[in-house]
C-alpha cells in the first residue's frame, strides 16, 4: 500500500493532465480484471472497473486522480516565468517551492524578499502576481522556448515516511486512488465477490470544475456512491484545538454534510455499521466545510445517494501535506469490507 502511495504520488498529474497516474491505474487495473470485470475510459480521461452484477443496485466508489498546479500565462524579459494556479492553492505556500514542468524542467517559486519590502507590502498576504518560476533562462526567448504559454508545472516534492505518517504532495486525493486499487485487489483474491453492480470511477479535474465526477455519473447513473477524498483537520497551532475537526490516526473520516451535499442518512450510517462490525477505525467529521466530488454525484443523472469518507490531512494543497497510514488502511478495509457485505 505504501509503494503503491509513492508511486502515485510522484506522478506527475494535473487537472486535465491526468495521463501518468491513469497509466499506472490502468495497468494494475489489467493485471487483476477477468473476463467478468470491465475497464472504461470516458472522454474526459476518467477509467472506472465495473464489477457487473445484473439487477443489483448500482454504486460507484469515486476519487479523483488530478492535482493542484500552476500553468503558465507569460515571461518576463530576464528569463522567469509567469504563471496562474490550477486549482485551489493558497499564494503563501508557494514563494520558494521547488516546481517540475510536464517535460521535467525544474524550477523555483521566486518573490520579493522581505528585507525589500515596503511597510505596507509587509501587512498584505503575497499574491501570485507577484510570483514567478525561475528555470535558470536568462531572457523571454529561452524561457518561452521551453516552456511554452500553457506548460502545467507541479510541485517537485519528495514522499517522506515519518513514522506511520507520510508527507508528499498530490495525496489529494492519490491516497483515495490507491485505498480503491488495494481494496479491487483483495475483492479479486475473493473472486468479485459482491453484492452491487460495481464501479470503481477514477476520475478527472475534481480541482477546477467536477467535471470528470460528472461525467462518471452520467455514464454509471449510480443508486449509491461513495466518495473518498482528504479533510483538512485544522489542527495547527494558533488555531485552537475547538476548531479542529478531526485526529490524524483516529481513523476513516466519515462526514454528514459538506458546503456542497448533505449525505444520504442511511448509506452513511451503513459506513459506521460497517466499520463497528469488522473492527475498523473511524471517527465523525466535527464540521461542515469544504467541497468535492460529492455535490457533482449527487445532483447528477436522476439524483444519486452519496456518502463521503476522507482522510484527516495537514497542509492539504501543498507541496507537502501529511497523513497518517492507519487513517489510509482504515478507509481500504472499509470500502473493501463495504463493498463485499
Amino acid at each position: 500500500m505504501k509503494e503503491l502511495l509513492k508511486e502515485l504520488c510522484l506522478a506527475f498529474g494535473p487537472s486535465g493532465y491526468e495521463d501518468s497516474v491513469k497509466a499506472i491505474i490502468k495497468a494494475r487495473l489489467e493485471k487483476v480484471a477477468t473476463s467478468a470485470c470491465e475497464i472504461i475510459e470516458d472522454n474526459l480521461g476518467g477509467i472506472y472497473f465495473h464489477i457487473p452484477k445484473n439487477g443489483a443496485p448500482r454504486l460507484m466508489i469515486n476519487a479523483h486522480m488530478d492535482e493542484i498546479a500552476l500553468m503558465v500565462t507569460g515571461a518576463t524579459d530576464n528569463g522567469e516565468l509567469r504563471f496562474e494556479r490550477v486549482g485551489g492553492i493558497d499564494p503563501l505556500v508557494l514563494s520558494s517551492k521547488r516546481v517540475i514542468s510536464e517535460n521535467g524542467i525544474r524550477g523555483v517559486i521566486s518573490s520579493k524578499p522581505i528585507h525589500l519590502l515596503d511597510k505596507e507590502e509587509r501587512s498584505k498576504k503575497p499574491t501570485v502576481d507577484k510570483m514567478q518560476i525561475d528555470i535558470g533562462a536568462s531572457s523571454k526567448k529561452e524561457v518561452l522556448d521551453a516552456c511554452p504559454i500553457g506548460t502545467y508545472f507541479a510541485f517537485d516534492s519528495d514522499f517522506v515516511k515519518m513514522g506511520k505518517k507520510i508527507k508528499a504532495k498530490a495525496l489529494d486525493d492519490r491516497h483515495g486512488c490507491a485505498e480503491m486499487l488495494s481494496a479491487i485487489e483483495a475483492l479479486a483474491k475473493n473472486g468479485f465477490k459482491v453484492k452491487y453492480d460495481l464501479f470503481f470511477a477514477f476520475t478527472t479535474r475534481e480541482e477546477v470544475s467536477y467535471s470528470g465526477a460528472n461525467c462518471a455519473t452520467e455514464i454509471i447513473r449510480p443508486d449509491y456512491a461513495v466518495v473518498i477524498e482528504s479533510k483538512a483537520v485544522l489542527d495547527l497551532p494558533g488555531v485552537g484545538s475547538d476548531k479542529s475537526v478531526a485526529t490524524l490516526g483516529d481513523g476513516a473520516l466519515i462526514s454528514y454534510a459538506d458546503r456542497g451535499a448533505i449525505m444520504n442518512r442511511a448509506l452513511t450510517d451503513s459506513l459506521i455499521d460497517t466499520c463497528e462490525k469488522n473492527g475498523i477505525k473511524y471517527q465523525i467529521n466535527r464540521a461542515v466545510s469544504g467541497g468535492n466530488d460529492s455535490a457533482t454525484i449527487q445532483r447528477g443523472a436522476l439524483g444519486t445517494r452519496v456518502a463521503l469518507v476522507s482522510a484527516p490531512s495537514r497542509y492539504i494543497h501543498s507541496s507537502s501535506s501529511v497523513v497518517d497510514m492507519d487513517d489510509l488502511m482504515a478507509i481500504r478495509d472499509l470500502i473493501f469490507n463495504f463493498v463485499k457485505e
